[in-house]
């Protein structure tokens, strides 16, 4: 059952309209606890941990199979087949909004729109074709080997970068926990899945319409990023926040919801 293996909880209205949360790479379902108060009276609500994050069921972390964003991707229709679930509207953060569109390609009936806080199709810059994603291929490598190296220290590292908030700052404190308590081998091996995936070609042909929700100063991800998804992503709407750091939901949780609200009254 998918509905334990990846911790899934429901609540809210079991009437409404669904809405499922896709947390991000490190991170775990409670990262959304800010937000999913707001939507709990009118739609039914679905949070779940990615595999091998948060309270997922790790013993059944395949690294073969979970070396493509496709299995995460899987796992998210699998928990619609099991909850029955259609018409719904995923939430995703970072990597987990990748997931969800990936999913959303595959699944029409399941998902049939898209809310994708920081999202990135590659965090690769690729100068010959126009983009720049923010890194470069040895600042990656550089990434990835201090996360292979010093899990620990890399988690202290990047909270306050993701965050856009100093260390001590309880989002960064909240990051950092999560970070730490990850596996250390299920992060280095999804850390390589997530910095080196390229989905462009995916989001450029989005089969559901989207809400890009985007902060002016991430340090991760790039404006270059949103206005590439703004031109290639088909049904998309591009939302600047006037807010720090990778994780808006964590840090400017209103500021999420005011944005999110509109968009939701047009469904």
């Amino acid at each position: 059952m998918f509905t334990e293996r990846n911790h899934v909880v429901s609540s809210g209205s079991i009437d409404g309209r669904p809405m499922i949360f896709v947390h991000g790479f490190g991170c775990n379902q409670s990262m959304w606890n800010q937000i999913v108060p707001a939507f709990t009276p009118d739609h039914r609500v679905v949070t779940y941990d990615l595999m091998g994050m948060g309270q997922s069921d790790i013993s059944t972390y395949d690294v073969q199979r979970y070396s493509d964003l496709e299995a995460h991707a899987d796992d998210l229709i699998a928990i619609c087949d099991e909850l029955a679930l259609e018409n719904a509207i995923v939430v995703g953060h970072s990597i987990g909004a990748s997931i969800g569109l990936l999913a959303a390609n595959r699944a029409p009936a399941h998902i049939s729109k898209l809310i994708m806080v920081s999202p990135t199709p590659s965090f690769l810059n690729d100068p010959d074709n126009g983009y720049h994603g923010g890194f470069a291929r040895s600042d990656i490598d550089e990434l990835i080997a201090f996360l292979d190296e010093n899990h620990l220290g890399w988690s202290k590292h990047m909270a306050p970068t993701i965050t856009g908030q100093p260390a001590g700052a309880p989002a960064t404190e909240e990051m950092t926990q999560s970070f730490c308590q990850t596996d250390p081998v299920i992060a280095q091996h999804f850390g390589h899945v997530t910095f080196f995936a390229d989905r462009r070609a995916d989001f450029g042909h989005a089969r559901c319409p989207s809400l890009i929700l985007h902060c002016d100063d991430d340090m991760l991800v790039p404006l270059q990023v949103a206005d590439w998804m703004r031109e290639h992503v088909p049904g998309t709407t591009l939302q600047i926040l006037h807010a720090s750091g990778h994780a808006p939901h964590m840090t400017a949780p209103n500021d999420v919801i005011s944005a999110m609200r509109p968009y939701l009254a047009q469904c």
